[in-house]
């Protein structure tokens, strides 16, 4: 990653399409969900080969992602997304 600790780091969530159906619910394709499965793992291994990380440092990222993608859910529920 480029930047600095000041410069906010943007969820990888972002990234994930949001469709919403004819039903009013917001829906993500199962590719970009194994996708996006596959690099919160591949994170974790990361982490666990960095003797300065524990457990609570991946449980925080990944909330950090879930609250994002809820917050994006939400807003197509809601008009406030495309």
């Amino acid at each position: 990653m480029t930047g600095d600790d000041d410069t906010p780091v943007q969820p990888a969530s972002t990234s994930l399409p949001i469709v919403t159906a004819t039903d009013g619910q917001p829906y993500v394709g199962c590719d970009a969900v194994i996708a996006f499965l596959r690099a919160i793992a591949e994170s974790c291994r990361n982490l666990a080969d960095n003797p300065d990380c524990d457990l609570d440092t991946a449980a925080a990222a990944i909330d950090y992602e879930a609250d994002n993608l809820e917050c994006r859910a939400i807003a197509h529920t809601t008009g406030g997304a495309p």
